[in-house]
């Protein structure tokens, strides 16, 4: 499609059947339920209680002043993203952006960069709703060996592939779908962990806790952490558990004022978050303490799924519905994160950087069912292809993934400087949201990638596995990034129109979005 013809399409002059150019349902979305889904593909009660005890271990009480710390270059980043948005708001953000702003080749790879992050996370979000789900059958049963299933190679992969066809099926009928489904499991989530929270200073009040740490502010400083290496293992973490929030972008053009809506977003998102995990660090810590025993944070039985050991101390009788709430996470967040590969699978096809059937919409549903489809089911392949292999393999893989979010959000973060160079002077707000916030943002960024490629050269950067001495999370990162760049080779002989510049531009119109 040549740049003329997609600037006179029915779509980019207002379709008034609320389609937009790409066949996405607009209008879709308001700012609550951006929010929401924004949450949900987090998943904040997963990220808790699997992130607290091996962050604890890293830091010790100093949780707060790392989840700050983490919260603030991808806070800054998101300023980046939503001036971007404003100003061309697309289903193909970084994809579509990098590439306005650094020519095709780059832009590809940020999009390669993009997918690869979101259908590794995918693989691991299923494997663990496969965990919880079992877990939350042998708590409600009473029956201990239901738990075990989760170990059955067969078993466990037939349940992952059960729960990604769920997820594509709801992924599928679209947006206003999604909407209904994250509002209740969302909205279960957080209920849960306010409760939780609730209960746990409550029982400290009580005295019913052993632990005996009182809060400190010192507890924000990140000055006081011991040393370099923890700080940076820690920040590592916290990146990881605001990684996320930029599916708000990729529904823009479903979205009511889809420039200013979804960028408002995405930030409100990542501030949300932040409340949810310092009110929820502060409350496990001064509950539990940080002992190597008992409920003790530093207690390496503890360490992989706090809130299982947490729940029946803090929730008594209710306790199972903590392990409900992760769950619901893990499922909540498997179907979100669907969105974001999907539909930068839809706009690759669309500017013809990818084959053009992935450029489809359903004509009923006004989603992109054959993207969806195959983003669930590379994400299946690969969890069945890693499980078979070594469960090591897979944690690895997921250690990789640092690499990849730091990777394609400070290379977004340092787009949107360039891609509005020329007015980064016009006003002090341009100066503030187009230039030092995503400069600084991706320089932080890009600066923990480098860090992190260069550590994990050591096999001890992860399980102890090597390929020809080299740790295994480097060759699985930097391997992902270089089998990129063979596909996009390969698609320059199939499609070489993208790659002379000839479907998307720097100034090729904006996607015309409701107001």
């Amino acid at each position: 499609m040549s740049q003329t013809t997609r600037s006179t399409a029915p779509g980019a002059n207002g379709d008034p059947g609320g389609i937009s150019e790409k066949g996405l349902a607009k209008g879709q979305l308001g700012l609550l339920a951006v929010i929401v889904i924004g949450i949900s593909t987090i998943a904040p009660a997963y990220v808790l209680t699997s992130s607290l005890g091996p962050t604890v271990q890293a830091i010790g009480v100093h949780l707060p002043a790392i989840f700050i710390v983490g919260f603030i270059p991808m806070f800054l980043v998101a300023l980046g993203y939503r001036e971007l948005n404003a100003d061309s708001p697309d289903s193909g953000t970084t994809f579509t952006w990098v590439t306005k702003a650094f020519g095709p080749y780059i832009g590809w790879i940020g999009g390669w960069g993009l997918l690869a992050a979101n259908i590794i996370v995918l693989s691991n979000l299923a494997g663990v709703a496969v965990d919880f789900f079992y877990l939350f059958l042998s708590q409600l049963t009473g029956q201990e060996q239901l738990a075990a299933l989760a170990s059955n190679t067969f078993i466990n992969i037939a349940t992952c592939l059960v729960f990604v066809g769920l997820a594509v099926l709801v992924s599928c009928r679209g947006v206003k779908t999604t909407k209904t489904v994250q509002y209740i499991l969302v909205g279960f989530q957080l209920a849960v962990l306010a409760w939780f929270v609730i209960g746990a200073f409550s029982g400290i009040s009580r005295g019913i806790t052993d632990s005996d740490i009182a809060f400190s502010w010192s507890w924000f400083n990140p000055l006081q952490i011991e040393s370099f290496s923890a700080f940076a293992l820690g920040l590592s973490l916290s990146i990881f558990a605001f990684w996320g929030w930029d599916v708000c972008l990729t529904v823009s053009e479903e979205t009511t004022n889809g420039r200013r809506t979804a960028g408002a977003g995405a930030t409100w998102t990542a501030v949300v978050i932040l409340g949810i995990y310092l009110l929820g660090s502060i409350a496990t810590v001064m509950f539990a303490g940080v002992g190597t025993s008992g409920l003790g944070l530093n207690n390496p039985e503890n360490a992989g799924n706090v809130f299982t050991v947490l729940a029946a101390p803090v929730m008594g009788p209710f306790a199972i519905l903590l392990s409900l709430a992760v769950l619901s996470s893990c499922a909540s967040s498997l179907q979100t994160t669907m969105v974001a590969p999907a539909r930068s699978l839809l706009a690759m096809g669309y500017y013809k950087a990818l084959p053009a059937k992935y450029a489809k919409v359903s004509k009923r549903f006004h989603s992109p069912v054959y993207s969806t489809i195959v983003a669930g089911g590379i994400s299946a392949g690969f969890y069945a292809a890693m499980r078979v292999l070594s469960d090591n393999v897979l944690n690895d893989t997921i250690m990789a993934l640092g690499l990849m979010i730091c990777f394609y959000y400070g290379l977004t973060a340092i787009a949107c400087v360039w891609y509005f160079r020329h007015t980064l002077f016009a006003s002090v707000r341009n100066f503030v949201f187009r230039l030092l916030c995503p400069l600084l943002g991706g320089i932080g960024l890009l600066v923990v990638f480098l860090q992190t490629a260069v550590d994990s050269w050591d096999p001890a950067f992860g399980s102890g596995s090597s390929v020809f001495g080299i740790g295994l999370v480097f060759v699985i990162g930097v391997g992902i990034i270089a089998l990129g760049i063979v596909v996009m080779l390969f698609m320059r002989r199939r499609l070489p129109g993208f790659f002379r510049g000839e479907t998307l531009q720097k100034d090729t119109p904006a996607l015309v979005v409701p107001e």
